[in-house]
């Protein structure tokens, strides 16, 4: 009879959200601990990513060994999560099985302190940092943000300090130009002292979906030029229309027939006629998107979703509306998949679901532009030189200036104005 052995198993970070991420997630949350025992397929951690939040499950039955990725840390696709201890047979003895994963447990650790992640790079680049002379804190020396985020803190210190040690010193010996060099050369970060909850304050932690949505935003806020435009629609056309059929809609389908999928019929309809709207920057080129998938924000409770209502611009008001229903649905009971989140081309945000009537969006990276749908409200409209009571909605839209200008914007935000103030039983289908 065999003789029992075990040895240690890898469980690296999986590809989650489709083949556009590369980068990985960041492991928001161990659902298991050192000693635990798991089964083949169980899920043992929670990962963000821009896309999705899912679930990383076991490669395999067996005893969790080590947690090499700490919680809030992102690695790369195919970087070391795990180990696990896996049970296995054998015919005879051999006690050199288990040298194999001993010694790449070994090279992990006398290599851990230059495998960097995407987080750790990205703050080098950008401080001119050479990583070997930051001593990490991480697992088996390895380099994290917060040993990046200290140096540059210390590095920050020392170079202010300097400057008010011997500031006449150095304009003596140096010259005017040896401040401007100091200050050229001093980091760009001012690091303020760490904000404290007082007595009777209340410390809510970030969680995994919120630290992605902060670091999108960041991203977004920091690398794409922000421009913004509204217009005013006359939409009251629309408003009649939707209240005469919707009663009957809701009792044929089973769904109810919202405004908003009318604008974004009107929306694809637009980016079919602007295709420059549909694009995403690329470094060195510009990407025009063939397929119009529109992604879209759903809310439950305390969290925020994106889901993607795939080649928009081929449906009716109806495939649209059940589509809406269809994601909400999915939203509030916890059962988005990654599919639902995949591929957006271009955004648009139903913030008039608040009663906003007026606000700017932060572009959803990497698409080149958003489009806010505000709160349908009645005004005083000027019709024939006299006042009307009319149903009015502004639309407000925040553009990529690498990608876009106010030329292209302006005719694309027109077209979409001309279609919603059309829309008649005749000219605007449900079915």
């Amino acid at each position: 009879m065999g003789v029992k052995w075990m040895t240690l198993q890898r469980i690296n970070m999986p590809q989650l959200g489709g083949e556009s991420v590369t980068e990985g997630g960041t492991v928001s949350n161990w659902l298991v601990k050192v000693g635990d025992y798991v089964e083949k397929y169980d899920a043992i951690a929670e990962v963000m990513t821009d896309k999705v939040n899912a679930e990383v499950p076991s490669s395999y039955s067996g005893v969790i060994k080590d947690l090499i990725a700490d919680e809030g840390e992102t690695i790369e696709v195919g970087q070391l999560m795990c180990y696990i201890e896996v049970e296995g047979q054998l015919r005879e003895p051999v006690t050199t099985v288990s040298e194999t994963p001993a010694k790449e447990e070994k090279l992990d650790s006398q290599n851990m302190k230059t495998r960097y992640s995407p987080v750790v790079m990205r703050l080098a680049q950008e401080h001119n940092i050479e990583l070997q002379t930051v001593n990490g804190t991480g697992k088996s020396g390895r380099i994290t943000r917060k040993d990046i985020e200290k140096y540059i803190n210390n590095q920050h210190h020392t170079n202010e300090a300097e400057i008010q040690e011997n500031p006449t010193e150095d304009m003596e010996q140096h010259g005017s130009d040896a401040v401007e060099e100091i200050e050229e050369f001093t980091p760009p970060i001012i690091r303020r002292k760490p904000v404290k909850a007082k007595p009777g304050d209340r410390e809510i932690p970030v969680t995994g979906l919120r630290r992605t949505i902060a670091q999108n935003m960041v991203r977004s806020k920091t690398e794409i030029p922000h421009a913004w435009m509204m217009i005013e629609v006359d939409v009251t056309n629309l408003v009649a229309y939707r209240n005469d059929e919707k009663n009957n809609f809701r009792e044929n389908e089973g769904y109810n027939l919202s405004y908003f999928a009318f604008f974004l019929n009107a929306v694809a309809k637009a980016l079919k006629k602007f295709p420059e709207l549909n694009s995403c920057w690329a470094g060195d080129k510009i990407i025009q998107r063939n397929e119009i998938n529109l992604s879209i924000a759903v809310a439950h409770e305390h969290e925020l979703y994106v889901p993607v209502i795939k080649n928009v611009d081929e449906k009716s008001i109806k495939g649209i509306a059940k589509e809406i229903a269809q994601l909400s649905k999915k939203a509030r009971t916890g059962t988005l998949a990654k599919e639902d989140m995949e591929d957006g081309t271009f955004t648009v945000n139903n913030t008039g679901s608040f009663g906003s009537v007026e606000s700017m969006g932060v572009i959803n990276y990497p698409q080149s532009a958003i489009l806010q749908v505000e709160s349908i409200v009645k005004r005083p409209v000027i019709i024939d030189n006299m006042f009307a009571a009319r149903d009015m909605v502004n639309l407000c839209l925040s553009l990529d200036h690498r990608v876009l200008d106010g030329v292209i914007c302006g005719a694309f935000m027109s077209h979409v104005k001309a279609i919603l103030e059309n829309i008649s039983s005749d000219t605007t289908p449900i079915y």
